[in-house]
């Protein structure tokens, strides 16, 4: 089968499990004994005592409504990367028009949340790679990048996690990756430090052995 003349592979490379990449989340083995629904009521009644142990009023208009909302927030948007079922489907094209020189893909927004706090990490990937055998959507790039910020983090985790799962899905070691995102437990909290950031990379193959390939990566964040 063939899609814009380029043929797709119809079966996906890659299996929704967390046990595929090294770098893994420090998950418990019943981390998903618990439906969502479950989950959200759950974390709906415990936010609800943390916001009456802070000493709000839980009837006033304003607030009574904010345990439902941050259960399903929790559940459904900001940590829906823990569950692999929402993993985005990702599918591959054969490289037969035989592209084998780099392709970068720059300045990829995303959103995490520090497990140390569970506050904010915001920044932009770089991230590059040298097909072999196999291409990826570009749009897929971005997915996969969303889905494991997409949880509880630690930037260096989060770097590890998107290098592998490209490496794997596109069976190539040629490939680097470039977080670099500002912390909020940084900003907010501790030193209250504004302004600073964290850069992560990682480089297999030849994007590590090519001082050019790395600097871009390097480079375009700061644009």
């Amino acid at each position: 089968m063939k899609l814009n003349g380029n043929a797709l592979l119809l079966e996906n490379k890659i299996v929704n499990s967390i046990d595929h990449v090294v770098a893994r989340n420090p998950l418990r083995d019943d981390a998903f004994d618990k439906d969502e629904a479950l989950k959200i009521k759950l974390i709906r009644k415990k936010f609800k005592d943390i916001i009456e142990i802070l000493g709000f009023d839980i009837t006033h208009d304003s607030i009574k409504d904010t345990p439902d909302r941050v259960a399903k927030m929790y559940v459904n948007e900001i940590f829906k990367g823990i569950n692999p079922v929402n993993k985005p489907k990702v599918t591959v094209f054969k490289n037969e028009y035989g592209y084998h020189t780099p392709l970068m893909e720059l300045n990829i927004p995303f959103t995490s949340f520090c497990e140390h706090h569970f506050v904010p990490i915001q920044g932009k990937a770089n991230i590059g790679y040298i097909p072999k055998d196999y291409v990826i959507g570009l749009s897929k790039i971005h997915r996969l990048v969303d889905f494991y910020a997409r949880r509880p983090q630690v930037q260096e985790r989060l770097t590890m996690q998107i290098l592998q799962e490209i490496s794997l899905i596109l069976d190539t070691e040629d490939v680097g990756v470039v977080l670099k995102a500002n912390h909020s437990c940084i900003s907010c909290r501790g030193v209250k430090n504004m302004g600073s950031s964290t850069l992560t990379s990682v480089f297999r193959g030849k994007m590590d052995n090519d001082p050019n390939l790395k600097a871009i990566l390097l480079d375009k964040n700061y644009q």
